[in-house]
Formats: structure tokens, sequence, C-alpha cells
């Protein structure tokens, strides 16, 4: 009966947010990058159906400075500036190196500097007297062919040096964000979960846990217990009666978004209960890879990796790339490949120094976002047999521009949170195109390494 009323609830939300975005010009379709009013499920074809399957694929912890140096194309910095005005030139290192830094809202607004991008030297959690911490730690990039199969997938298909995080933190408000555009506890909150959990994530956490929470002014001015109530874009999949999955190689933590909304997880016992938990949530992320194989693959996936293959830095192995290009040749190589799109993205920055500052929010302490919204560039490729191949997107896209784009897709109302502010990745697509030809990405493990790999999963550390 509760989750009955929840919906109905959520129902009538929806009905007064679409007519309040309509009386407000918020809810129409996008400018795409060459001025036009394109959406997705147009996109320059008369047909609105050739996208009926989406992956999201959400690594972690890098900005395109970082991860894509020398991208052809792209605008990818070789040097920043550090607070002393001092010219610093990024240095290689591994994928898998041996530290991590500081990404907290404090960590983002050193960085940021009023715009100024040049307080990366300020980002904490690398001391260079530590064994693996070199000198200046955060103005690094990784090996290129240590992430080949990365540069494969950006030059064949699109590629976004204008992705955002949505959120001004680290990962458990940006997990929440991918799901449901927001990481505020309600749906009338003005507040936004914004940093990682103290003793545990989501609505199973012991009941000691919480999580700082920012207000309007972008001060983190109080606490709560980190599980939430607001619609997700799950139950607007359900509401259609579209097929989801949650691909998660653990139950809890900060990774695991769904485990934060009560009523998804419906906890007893400090385990989820809920149907939508039982029915949707797979605790086993190579299951996506055999769902492909089975044709058993969701209208709309999610697929949050191990520690190991996460690109986390200071405890991933490297192996990210092959896992996600195992997940891209299983889809590749399937009938699903006719009409899927793969989105790839990293759900923050991780410390990492980045050149190109966020979009503003004005902090007027009454528009949606303000005081925690636009956080820094992560990667973002997307891969289709529609979308522009070679192509590097200049538009500003964030969370919110996934979300947008598969409510369009599948024909769903609007969330009304980062959704309804974000473009639709229009400019990516040309559905008009004659469809690209998949071609496999050559990696170092296939997706039988993952299959067959039985080392227990690393959860993340604290981030």
């Amino acid at each position: 009966m509760a989750r009955t009323a929840f919906l109905w609830f959520f129902v009538l939300l929806l009905a007064i947010g679409a007519l309040f975005l309509g009386q407000n010009g918020c809810a129409g379709g996008n400018t795409s990058g060459n001025g036009g009013t394109n959406s997705p499920s147009n996109g320059g074809s008369s047909s609105p159906n050739k996208i009926q399957h989406v992956v999201v694929v959400f690594q972690e912890n890098r900005t395109p400075d970082n991860l894509f140096h020398g991208l052809p194309n792209a605008d990818i910095a070789n040097s920043g500036v550090n607070s002393l005005g001092q010219t610093i030139p990024l240095q290689p290192i591994p994928l898998a190196n041996r530290y991590d830094l500081g990404h907290r809202h404090n960590d983002f607004l050193r960085m940021y500097d009023n715009g100024k991008m040049d307080g990366a030297d300020k980002v904490s959690g690398c001391n260079p007297n530590q064994a693996g911490c070199p000198p200046n730690p955060q103005f690094q990039y990784v090996n290129p062919s240590d992430v080949a199969p990365y540069f494969q997938l950006a030059q064949q298909y699109t590629f976004g040096d204008r992705m955002f995080q949505t959120n001004q933190g680290p990962s458990f408000p940006a997990h929440q964000f991918i799901i449901s555009g927001t990481s505020a506890p309600t749906a009338t909150s003005t507040l936004f979960a914004a940093e990682n959990t103290n003793l545990g994530a989501g609505c199973t956490a012991t009941p000691a846990a919480w999580v700082w929470m920012i207000d309007a002014s972008g001060a983190e001015s109080s606490k709560m217990y980190p599980c939430f109530e607001h619609p997700t874009l799950t139950d607007l999949l359900d509401s259609a009666g579209k097929s989801w999955k949650y691909y998660t190689p653990s139950n809890a933590g900060i990774w695991v978004g769904p485990n934060a909304i009560q009523h998804i997880c419906a906890p007893a016992n400090s385990v989820c209960t809920g149907p939508d938990w039982v029915n949707n949530v797979v605790l086993n992320n190579t299951q996506v890879l055999t769902d492909i194989s089975s044709g058993r693959l969701p209208a709309v996936s999610w697929v949050i990796p191990t520690g190991q293959a996460s690109d986390h830095p200071g405890n991933n192995n490297g192996t990210g790339p092959s896992w996600v290009a195992s997940i891209v040749n299983a889809i590749g190589g399937s009938s699903y490949w006719s009409n899927t799109a793969v989105i790839i993205t990293w759900d923050d920055w991780g410390g990492w120094y980045d050149h190109v500052p966020p979009p503003k929010v004005i902090e007027d302490r009454t528009s949606w976002g303000s005081g925690y919204v636009y956080g820094f560039r992560v990667p973002l490729i997307i891969v289709s047999p529609y979308v522009k191949a070679g192509y590097v997107s200049h538009v500003t896209h964030d969370f919110g521009s996934i979300l947008k784009f598969i409510e369009q897709i599948f024909s769903l109302p609007s969330l009304g949170y980062a959704d309804a502010a974000a473009d639709d990745l229009s400019d990516c697509f040309n559905f008009g195109q004659t469809p690209l030809q998949f071609h496999s990405i050559a990696a170092p493990l296939s997706a039988e390494h993952f299959l067959n790999d039985r080392t227990p999963p690393l959860d993340p550390d604290d981030d």
C-alpha cells in the first residue's frame, strides 16, 4: 500500500512539474550544437525507434586532461597553472597509480578558485614525501598506452570534451545523480547530499551513519541518515513498462545508488527487500555480459565496476579499459548493436587537474542546483551505430543529459531535476545516417577474463 500511495503521489508531482516546466519554457527541445532543436527521438530521421536499449557504464574518478592526453581534436591541456601562478607540465603515470587525491566539496572549491582553475595544488590526499607520490601529484596524465581501448572508442565514435559531473563532490552523490538527477533527500528539498557517507551508505547502513548535506548557499550546514525518498528514472521506466537493470558487484556502498532510495531498497533487517531491488538490481556486474549473449538485455542498464576495474586511483589494477571494451564488444557482436546506445562516463574528477571551468549556477538560494551544481569535467564516450563517427562534442553536457536522452528515447516525462536543465545529447547523434558498422575494440583482456575471474571484488575505499 505504501508503494502504491507513493506512485500516485509521484504521478501527481510529474503532472504539476510538467505544467510548471511548460509555462516556464524549460521542457522544450534543447538547442543542438548547430543551433537546431533536434532531439534524439527524431535526430534528423523520421523513425523515432532506432534506439531501443541504453547502457550507462559508470567508471571512476578521472578528468579528460588526466585520462585522454593527446586525443586529437579534443580540448586537452598539456600543462596547468598552480596557486602560485606557475605553469606545471602534466607528467605521465600508470592507470594503476599508487595514490588517491581528495575530491570532496572543499577540494572542488580549492581547485575551482572562483573559476580561475589554479588551485589543483591545494587538493588534498597525497603527500609528496610518501612512497608513490610524485612531485605535483595532481598534475598528471595516464599513459595513453594504458588506456588504448578508451582511445579506440573515443576516436571511432563520439567523445565529449564538455561533459561535467553535475555535483561538486565525490562518488556517493554522483551515483545518486546518475539514477535520478539529484542527491536531495526528498522531492521538494533544497538540500543535496554533498559528500561520501560516514559508517556506511544507503538505507541499509548502520543507524549511526550520516552524510553532510549542503544548502542552497553552498554551506555544508547539516547531516542526515543517507536514505532518501524521491522519484528516480527507474520509476519513470516502471510506469512506462520499460525494463531496467542495475548491474553491480556489491549490495551496498557509495557506488550502489538504488540502495539509498527508500522505496527501491525497502530495508528490512539491514537488507534491501523491495520488489524493484529484488527484480532489477543484479548483484553480479558480469551478468551484463551473459544477458547480452542470451538476449536478455533490458531497455536501460546501469553498469557499475568492481574496484579493480573502476579506474579509481589508488586501488584499480588497470583492467578498466578491458572491462569497458568487453561490454562494448559483447553488444557490437550481438543483434543489440543495431538499436543500442552505450554511454560511458566517469562519476567524478578524482582530484586531478583539469583546465576547463564548469558552468556556473547562480547561487541565489532559489534556483535549482544553487550551492552545488556543476562540478568538473569528466570524460564521455557514446557508442552507437547512430553516433557521429570520430566526432568530438564541444556542447555542454552533464549527468542530467544522460537522463534526458533516456527520457526522450522512451517518451518519458521529465523528473524535473538535472534532466530538466540539461541538453539531450542530440549533437552527438545523426539518426539519418547509414548505421555505423561495428569493429571490435582491441583490449588486453577479453570478456572471458571477467566472467571467469573469482577474485573478490574490491569496494571503493571511501570515495
